[in-house]
């Protein structure tokens, strides 16, 4: 199966650096071609992803397929980000995975409740990384249809 949109990239939003390296080693063993970019918070997400600051540029900060988004983060945490994303017309169907150490019930339902797609808490070791990012890759990058943004076209299977 082709990997869609392989040139748009995966966002992963966490403030520890041990979960980012661990997580684009195992996207990478799993053969993810797309760009992995590392924001730190909630802030920073929306910065991207409204072109700000930094991220002014739509040609250096383009649309990603797919945001991994840690809930506890310091400044803006991941629940107040998932908020602003899917209640922003432009931006709400960007299909959001939480990924996050927490395994409080009240986080699964009011993450699904503001609109998350899947809710996955972190694995320990890493090779249940290997195979959550397997997962992740197969549905996402590979079976999933999402809605095509202005301009884009289909992606071959």
């Amino acid at each position: 199966m082709i990997q869609k949109g392989t040139g748009s990239p995966i966002l992963m939003v966490d403030d520890d650096k041990d979960d980012r390296m661990m997580t684009e080693k195992a996207l990478r063993k799993n053969r993810v071609i797309n760009p992995i970019l590392f924001l730190e918070d909630g802030e920073e997400l929306m910065a991207y992803l409204r072109h700000k600051g930094p991220y002014a540029d739509p040609a250096s900060s383009p649309r990603p397929c797919l945001i991994l988004l840690d809930l506890n983060m310091p400044r803006m945490d991941g629940r107040r980000a998932l908020e602003l994303v899917k209640a922003d017309p432009g931006l709400k169907k960007i299909p959001v995975v939480i990924l996050t150490t927490s395994q409080a019930e009240e986080d699964i339902l009011r993450s699904y409740d503001t609109g998350a797609n899947s809710f996955i808490t972190k694995p320990v070791s890493f090779e249940g990384l290997l195979a959550v990012m397997d997962a992740l890759k197969s549905y996402w990058l590979e079976i999933v249809d999402l809605p095509l943004e202005e301009g884009e076209s289909p992606h071959p299977r």
